[in-house]
């Protein structure tokens, strides 16, 4: 952990709604040789955000969230309208667990009118498989918002979470074909006690769905065991009938793929670092989740 230098502490966290506010104060610290860690989030936090918050701890001489719910990633427009809002209860536990600036902008502050925001990135098919086969358009706009809050922030370092594997594989890609300075640290799943990945979508699902919900963590770790088993065409499909038994529950997809390239494998031995992602309809909320293999 690099030596702290004298930073604002978390009783006086600063709160930053304009783009040209934040920056000004960023300059001053960078001008004093400090470096940020910054935790790019959508609200509604819970355990898995503040475990990204305490690993920027550990990265920078500061730490920058941010609390954005960014509309051009959402392709079904209810989901966006949906998502959960915290603002007042996100201030407060950011206070507690010693965040030193947060950045809350409005749509306009992101995306000036008028102004031309790139999101046309090379990243080299990883958008094409999984989220970006069911979800088209939405890892246009995560790379979009990504490299716009980099620009405005310029971080050290960005810390994000495994649970969207897809989207930290984009966002190396993305810091790669920029030749951005910044580094990429992508942190463990944080999960409930039953195993269920934490999500801000979770506090949408009815009692039973929540109930059900774990099933998702179970069968992926089931896949993991069945390595060397038996045939991955005959493991995905039994998984696929474990998960929507009941038919409370309904797949978007479920793969096995390459660790680094994120295409579906047909053979457990296709590459010696394997994922399981798996997408998922409960309800009204669509989960996702992942092991390594």
């Amino acid at each position: 952990m690099p030596e702290l230098k004298s930073v604002p502490q978390s009783k006086n966290m600063f709160i930053f709604r304009k783009t040209a506010d934040v920056q000004k104060y960023l300059r001053t610290q960078a001008a004093k040789g400090l470096k940020s860690s910054f935790v790019p989030t959508m609200g509604a936090l819970h355990d898995g955000h503040f475990s990204l918050l305490e690993i920027a701890k550990q990265k920078a001489d500061f730490t920058v969230v941010s609390i954005f719910v960014n509309p051009t990633q959402f392709d079904n427009k209810e989901d966006l309208v949906k998502y959960p809002r915290k603002d007042e209860e996100d201030i407060r536990a950011l206070v507690q667990r010693d965040c030193n600036v947060l950045y809350m902008p409005d749509p306009e502050e992101v995306y000036p009118p008028g102004s031309e925001i790139r999101s046309d990135f090379d990243l080299g098919g990883l958008d094409r498989p999984m989220e970006g086969a069911h979800r088209p358009g939405h890892f246009d706009g995560v790379v979009q918002v990504v490299n716009r809050l980099l620009e405005i922030v310029q971080p050290s370092s960005i810390v994000m979470g495994q649970k969207d594997y897809q989207q930290a594989a984009i966002i190396r890609r993305l810091l790669r074909v920029t030749e951005s300075a910044t580094e990429l640290v992508v942190a463990p799943i944080i999960r409930e006690n039953d195993g269920l990945a934490m999500s801000s979508r979770n506090v949408r699902l009815e009692l039973n769905e929540r109930e059900l919900a774990p099933r998702i963590q179970e069968v992926l770790q089931w896949v993991k065991e069945q390595k060397g088993n038996f045939e991955l065409e005959n493991v995905l499909k039994e998984a696929v009938r474990r998960i929507e038994k009941g038919g409370q529950m309904k797949v978007d997809y479920l793969e096995v793929a390459d660790g680094i390239s994120l295409q579906p494998v047909q053979n457990w031995e296709d590459s010696e670092m394997l994922v399981t992602c798996v997408a998922v309809h409960l309800g009204k909320v669509r989960l996702i989740d992942n092991v390594l293999i």
